[in-house]
């Protein structure tokens, strides 16, 4: 397990950024003494070479999407190399394991993941059984979650492909290469959509100023003049949050940065957004989610209808663009809730703000999903399509569903011809309308020009 190869680490897909995961991977098995190779299939190719000399591959499935491809990518590494110990490390991997293990793994990690991936490593090398390990689930142990603090180390991002082949962030018609790092990882709050909650049940870790700083560091060295925090709410530990970017600042003033806030901590912490300004920063991504308030209290959000309309004005007054994340297909939003979210964003001259691909999200209900039980107490949970890595449901209303096949076909055409986002909403609204029975006028709606704000290239956010 010492020789170059004989660990392989593998990406599909993080949201557009160099992979977090591998490069936080790297770091603790090569402080370890192990050479592991890293390949993220999101840009480069994963030759036989890679898969054929490898005795453990792990695959980072932070996300559904990524799921989706590693799912897929196993299959290819059981017919190239039978031997090899396939494990999914990642959000995602525990909450799909028994599934997994029917599909190619060997094991899956859950929750803080680099001391139980090392551990697997060591014991790969041993020769020893890894039924007992923690944090190691296999089909004959069913550990769960590791969420021990842990020693953080600083993320290897050498071994990655350059920053250059992900995602920028465009600023008035200017393209600025983006890094990505995390000030903490889990999260405090347990909405109960959230695929997060059933992993980490409300514990969130801090990653130590330093190593936050150095990752920013490095990564400037490589070319990034923008960092996107991606911790799931930048201030659940708003002292620590801040000291960083102050900090970040003074060594780095040109330096910009984006990061994820929930709607009632811009409410609770609306006197830092002015030095969040100052500090760099580009824009706020939080998740609205809806503005039903029946819908948000289904989620637990923690946040109301009048409160996201007091944290545009709390964002907009320090000169922050609030970039909204949305789930507006959920059994419990109505056909009128959805015009309403539209004609919401339109009037607020939003539009720009709202990547089109957040008006067709529906809700995804994984194994041991929080939000389970209260579509099961409505009679509205079906069964679990594991292929799919949801529980079924459908609308109680037929109309709901097939708008959303139909939004979401319409953004995926928009989004491979690279119509404006203006245009795409129209058709998205005329396709609300027709649901409704009404014809949208002709112009209707029609927006005058506005400026772009601040935007990451990638828009898939979850």
């Amino acid at each position: 397990m010492r020789s170059p190869g004989d660990i392989l680490l593998v990406s599909c897909y993080e949201l557009g950024h160099q992979p977090f995961a591998l490069a936080s991977s790297i770091a603790a098995l090569e402080e370890a003494g192990y050479h592991p190779r890293a390949v993220d299939t999101s840009v480069e190719e994963l030759t036989a070479s890679d898969v054929r000399s490898a005795k453990l591959v792990a695959i980072s499935v932070p996300m559904h999407t990524a799921l989706r491809l590693g799912v897929r990518l196993a299959a290819r590494i059981a017919r190239l190399n039978p031997e090899a110990h396939v494990s999914f490390y990642g959000l995602y991997a525990l909450l799909n394991a028994s599934y997994l293990f029917r599909n190619h793994a060997s094991s899956v990690i859950g929750g803080e993941y680099e001391q139980p991936l090392l551990e697997l490593a060591r014991a790969l090398e041993r020769g020893a059984p890894c039924d007992g390990l923690p944090g190691v689930r296999t089909p004959s142990n069913p550990a769960g979650p590791w969420l021990q603090k842990v020693r953080f180390s600083v993320p290897r991002r050498e071994p990655l492909p350059p920053l250059r082949r992900y995602s920028h962030l465009v600023w008035d018609g200017e393209a600025r290469a983006a890094g990505y790092v995390e000030a903490s990882r889990g999260c405090l709050h347990t909405c109960r959509h959230c695929p997060i909650t059933p992993v980490y049940h409300g514990r969130f870790f801090v990653v130590p100023r330093e190593v936050v700083l150095e990752d920013v560091r490095r990564q400037v060295a490589m070319g990034a003049r923008h960092i996107t925090f991606g911790d799931p709410d930048f201030l659940n530990g708003p002292g620590h949050s801040l000291r960083i970017l102050r900090a970040m600042h003074e060594e780095f003033p040109d330096l910009t940065f984006d990061a994820t806030i929930k709607i009632e901590h811009i409410l609770e912490r609306r006197h830092i957004f002015p030095e969040l300004r100052e500090l760099g920063c580009a824009f706020v991504l939080s998740a609205v989610e809806s503005l039903s308030d029946t819908v948000l209290a289904r989620l637990d959000k923690g946040h109301t209808r009048a409160d996201v309309i007091e944290a545009i004005r709390i964002t907009s007054d320090a000169g922050i663009p609030l970039r909204p994340s949305l789930l507006p297909f959920t059994p419990w939003e109505t056909l009128d809730g959805y015009a309403e979210i539209l004609e919401f964003f339109e009037l607020e001259g939003m539009v720009e703000h709202v990547d089109p691909v957040q008006f067709s999200i529906r809700l995804l209900v994984p194994p041991g999903s929080a939000i389970a039980d209260e579509l099961a107490s409505d009679g509205l949970l079906g069964e679990l399509d594991e292929a799919a890595y949801t529980y079924r449901w459908a609308h109680p209303d037929p109309r709901m569903d097939e708008l959303q096949r139909e939004v979401a076909a319409t953004v995926e055409r928009a989004a491979q011809e690279g119509a404006p986002a203006g245009e795409v909403f129209q058709e998205i609204k005329r396709l609300a309308w027709a649901a409704r029975g009404e014809p949208l006028l002709a112009g209707a709606g029609r927006l005058p020009a506005q400026p772009a704000p601040p935007r990451l290239t990638e828009p898939w956010f979850c």
